[in-house]
């Protein structure tokens, strides 16, 4: 697998043939692409690309390598090879003649690590274009600045110090010379040893403290009368010597921990510390900010009317979220209104926002500004947006601009060298590379060629590179691409005999893998559907089939059977309400059932008070997508519903659970 993950360029204008950039961001997200029977030539491509990475030069067979579109992987591997010997000039020269391809990136990376182990400084930042990603890099890069730059090297290094925990030994050189030259001075090394403390890296802790002189003992004796006993904050004095940066950095790291432990108590000992903190501002928003989080989290009366003085200077949407969510649970309209009202502008007209209002409004007898709100809301393309739709009466906004292209149009593309990339490296099993090359080729392209782009790729059935054009390219309303109508005939089959709407398994596919049959998830969920194989065998046994391995996951038709048959189990158990199952299929049952003994009881203010970030989410895309599958599929959004009117009328309790 050819390494580099770099820092990618802002899309711009650019001629379609020049796209550049991306790094192997494909080898990580894991789609896929068909395979296409390779040609004579390219098997013989394929034994000298083995030979390359091999370092078997010597045996690379000239005549397979010239003049092939794969050429610059060989040159790649040959010149990666010679680092850190080869110069400056001839690892530039690479970079500009494949400049379209992610080989340009992979080969700075490559270069910029060489270098700066080797103490090549000069090389290095002739080959850098700006700060490198990473840290080990960005370490090289800033220690080869110093000769030239020390304020730049200083501000990069120090943010590089800064962290809770270790980092790469390319960065000890560095550290060291910002050590004898007072950049990172003691104060500096007592910041890091309380990012630490409050991260529990208690090993970092103790080997930064023993770095600092007798002068700062008091201070690590504070902390250690702190450890385990924050309370105690209130009885340390302000003055721990230095300037007071030895009790803010302390205070800081301190009511982290507090807050998490109690914070109701730790809300009233900021109380009383809050004046005498010799503090930055920085610093006691982000205090106030965290006391304010877990105080609506844990939804502690006591300490509501601080955080209601506090949020709007504490200016944070995930906290005015949070306490509008708390007033929609409660079914306090006066407080969901004056908390809308309450946002800046600049999310308070999100459609989600507008739908609350509006339901705020409803209850307080306005239905004039009632209409008003939903109407606002009602021209977005989303699930607050289709149910304020359904609200007033009117029809969804798809707000759909696709665009057509003529097979010539589309035959340009496949000419263009770096698509031409994407089918060579498929033909010889490269798939991770080619889909590096795909979504370089997207990341790079102007509006044009992303949307001429996303065309190919699904003229090509290439249903998880479609969307992934559409992702990259930012193409929101290209809603043929984005919902691509990927094995849909699969998904009718297996959901009719399931009994289960397609549209619905095909929204479910779209929000888990981008209709990627080959994703795999961090904690191994498989596939278009992205099935666990613990559910996958058991949803196997039921039909009467073997255990399928994992490999058989990934196959669209297995996938899709077992899927289909998992939700409708999850359906059955929840009255045929896809809201509940839907939340089922991404946090498990089990969850779903505690959600509904503890549940405002209408369908909207259920989705809103679930839990979990990821589910809430999770199951308004879920139903978001249905609607546009189906409208895609039927050419209108005439008769289709975001949400059932049984749905609409259900109550969300543990009468809701079958328990049959």
């Amino acid at each position: 697998m050819t390494p580099g993950k770099q820092t990618l360029r802002p899309r711009g204008s650019r001629r379609f043939a020049a796209l550049r950039n991306l790094t192997g961001l494909g080898l990580l997200l894991g789609l896929s692409l068909p395979l296409q029977a390779a040609t004579p030539s390219d098997q013989s491509f394929r034994a000298a690309f083995d030979d390359a990475r091999a370092k078997r030069f010597d045996e690379i067979q000239q005549v397979a390598v010239n003049g092939h579109v794969l050429e610059g992987y060989i040159e790649y591997h040959q010149l990666k090879a010679r680092l850190p010997y080869a110069t400056a000039a001839e690892v530039l020269s690479f970079i500009e003649r494949h400049a379209d391809s992610p080989l340009a990136e992979w080969m700075r990376g490559q270069a910029i690590s060489a270098y700066g182990r080797t103490g090549r400084h000069d090389a290095l930042l002739e080959v850098s274009d700006g700060v490198p990603a990473g840290a080990q890099r960005q370490c090289y890069y800033y220690t080869a600045q110093l000769s030239n730059d020390v304020a730049s090297a200083s501000q990069g290094g120090l943010k590089l110090w800064h962290v809770s925990g270790s980092q790469d030994s390319a960065c000890d050189p560095l550290f060291s010379a910002l050590r004898e030259r007072g950049v990172i001075d003691d104060q500096a090394i007592w910041e890091r040893a309380m990012l630490a403390w409050a991260a529990g890296q208690g090993g970092m802790v103790s080997y930064l403290e023993r770095q600092l002189p007798s002068s700062w003992q008091r201070a690590i004796a504070a902390r250690e009368q702190l450890e385990g006993n924050f309370a105690a904050i209130t009885r340390l004095p302000t003055n721990l010597g230095h300037g007071g940066h030895a009790f803010a950095a302390l205070s800081v790291a301190a009511m982290h921990g507090f807050v998490r432990a109690d914070t109701e108590a730790a809300l009233e000992a900021w109380r009383k510390v809050n004046p005498h903190m010799p503090m930055s501002d920085e610093q006691r928003h982000t205090v106030e900010r965290d006391l304010a989080w877990y105080s609506l989290v844990r939804d502690i009366p006591n300490n509501r009317g601080w955080v209601d003085q506090r949020l709007t200077i504490l200016d944070d949407e995930e906290l005015f979220d949070l306490r509008m969510r708390n007033a929609v649970r409660d079914g306090d309209w006066p407080q969901v209104r004056e908390w809308v009202l309450k946002m800046p502008d600049r999310f308070r007209n999100e459609a989600r926002y507008q739908y609350w209002l509006g339901r705020a409004d409803d209850s307080l007898g306005r239905p004039q500004e009632a209409r008003a709100a939903w109407t606002r809301a009602a021209t977005e393309r989303n699930f607050y947006g289709f149910l304020a739709a359904d609200r007033i009466g009117q029809a969804y906004s798809l707000n759909r601009d696709d665009q057509d292209f003529s097979d010539a149009q589309l035959a340009e593309v496949a000419e263009t060298p770096a698509v031409k990339r994407v089918r060579a490296l498929m033909n010889i099993d490269e798939v991770g590379l080619a889909r590096s090359e795909w979504f370089n080729a997207v990341t790079q392209a102007d509006d044009a060629d992303a949307r001429r782009l996303a065309a190919y790729a699904l003229q090509q059935k290439w249903y998880d590179l479609t969307v992934f054009a559409t992702i990259r390219g930012q193409l929101w309303d290209g809603l043929s691409w984005r919902f691509p109508p990927a094995w849909q005939q699969d998904f009718q089959r297996f959901g009719a005999d399931a009994g289960v709407d397609p549209w619905m398994l095909m929204a479910l596919a779209r929000r888990e893998s981008a209709f990627n049959p080959t994703a795999t998830s961090p904690v191994g969920a498989r596939g278009l559907m992205q099935l666990m194989p613990g559910t996958a065998a058991q949803v196997s046994r039921g039909l009467g089939l073997p255990t399928p391995s994992n490999a058989a996951l990934g196959d669209p038709v297995t996938n899709i059977r077992l899927g289909s048959t998992y939700i409708r189990e999850m359906l059955d158990r929840y009255s045929g309400n896809r809201l509940a199952a839907a939340a089922a299929y991404n946090a498990g049952p089990g969850r779903v059932d505690r959600w509904l003994a503890d549940t405002p009881g209408e369908y909207d203010r259920f989705v809103e008070r679930i839990p979990f970030k990821e589910t809430r989410e999770y199951v308004k895309a879920v139903l978001a997508y249905r609607v546009i599958f189906e409208s895609l599929a039927k050419g209108t959004s005439e008769g289709v519903k975001v949400v059932s009117d049984r749905e609409v009328s259900q109550r969300y309790t543990t009468a809701l659970v079958d328990r049959r």
